[in-house]
């Protein structure tokens, strides 16, 4: 099989894939497609949204749809860092310490309601987002491949919610919200079968080693001079101080590079666009941005303002 046959081929099952994310989640197309984008990228996924709009829903179809093996975890005041990660205990019969793994060695990790936990619990997840590892007495371990962390949050205004503080945001390639169904989605959901029986039904469209072929396939996507020169004039927009009180890291135009990457194979191109830099630009970025007071926009509203201005080499 030729390069340009395996990419065509590859780009046919993530088309696929699509379809089958958007049988459940109806009326989304525009977030499927990122959060599929986030996965083949390697990153993580943030969803910021109400309760009850299918956060969780997303993430369990995404892992069936995969093959992959999926894990729940729901985040409270009271959970704590080796509720998530695992324990060390003492076996008599061998006379030493066995490691028993946590939720957290699924392929697919559901942190729900994250931002109800505490700052402690929080920082467990860093390692295992950043290493794709767990260290635990001195020891580490391995998390299965491919590693896929979608962490949900309410509205921070929500009472026993606490911030994410900004190392744990960085971790996170994209952040997104489902928000409302359109009326003809909603209406769809409520002729429907209930979508615990729906997503049992489910075949998977992927196996695990095609996912993580996919993320090879997104590090030889193209990106050209002009277009790298394009996205270190959209970096030094941030950092003028004009748009927003801090600009982005080199970490976040990696991630952002990444992210284009991945969303020019979701096209089935070789080759990164401006056009995908600037789908993908409000994603991936607005949630690492503190606007300037002085603005009266949200982060994505001035990440938009700015791809206005910035103009294109």
């Amino acid at each position: 099989m030729t390069q340009r046959d395996s990419q065509s081929a590859l780009a046919h099952q993530l088309q696929a894939l699509q379809h089958q994310i958007s049988t459940i989640i109806k009326g989304k197309s525009a977030q499927v497609a990122d959060c599929v984008a986030c996965l083949i990228a390697g990153g993580h996924l943030l969803i910021e949204d109400m309760p009850g709009v299918g956060k969780t829903t997303l993430a369990h179809t995404l892992a069936r749809s995969m093959g992959l093996q999926f894990s729940r975890v729901q985040f409270t005041a009271d959970l704590m860092p080796s509720d998530l990660l695992g324990v060390s205990i003492y076996e008599k019969d061998g006379g030493k310490f066995r490691f028993h793994p946590g939720p957290v060695f699924a392929q697919v990790l559901l942190a729900d309601e994250i931002n109800r936990a505490g700052p402690k619990t929080q920082s467990a997840l860093l390692e295992a987002m950043e290493e794709f590892q767990v260290s635990a007495d001195g020891t580490t371990h391995a998390l299965p491949q491919p590693f896929f962390v979608i962490a949900t949050q309410n509205p921070s205004e929500q009472l026993g919610t606490y911030p994410l503080p900004e190392s744990q945001l960085d971790r996170f390639l994209m952040c997104i919200s489902l928000g409302y169904p359109d009326q003809a989605s909603e209406r769809e959901l409520l002729q429907g079968q209930d979508s615990r029986a729906a997503i049992r039904a489910l075949e998977p469209v992927m196996t695990p080693a095609q996912v993580l072929a996919a993320q090879q396939a997104v590090l030889q996507v193209h990106a050209a001079d002009a277009l790298l020169d394009y996205l270190q004039a959209l970096l030094a927009a941030t950092r003028s101080g004009h748009w927003f009180t801090e600009g982005l890291s080199p970490r976040a135009g990696l991630a952002v590079l990444r992210a284009a990457r991945a969303k020019a194979l979701l096209s089935g191109r070789d080759y990164v666009s401006p056009e995908d830099v600037q789908a993908i630009l409000p994603q991936t970025i607005a949630h690492r941005l503190t606007p300037r007071a002085s603005s009266g926009r949200g982060a994505r509203e001035q990440v938009r303002a700015m791809i206005e201005a910035v103009p294109i080499p």
